[in-house]
């Protein structure tokens, strides 16, 4: 198991609302799901603020996150995402 931190500020709701109908069947794909959730996240230390949302997904393993993130059939969704707003994606495992 390993899992992917997304941290992303929404700017845009109607690409984020566009993402969103498509973000399940691109983790889906590669057996992938939300672990936790929050859109209040709550920072605990640092200078940057706290996100607008945060995701902990777990995936099978690290080629399947890797396959989730590179996966050409995927781009317009992963499109989406950054069209949202400020995003970044950290494996952890």
């Amino acid at each position: 198991m390993i899992y992917a931190y997304v941290q992303i500020t929404v700017t845009d709701t109607a690409s984020f609302t566009a993402y969103a109908e498509k973000a399940g069947a691109a983790l889906a794909k590669y057996g992938a799901k939300p672990a936790a959730m929050s859109t209040e996240p709550t920072k605990l230390e640092g200078d940057e603020p706290a996100p607008g949302r945060a995701v902990l997904l777990s995936f099978p393993d690290r080629d399947a996150a890797l396959g989730w993130i590179n996966d050409p059939d995927l781009a317009e969704t992963h499109a989406l995402r950054r069209a949202s707003g400020p995003s970044e994606i950290t494996l952890i495992g």
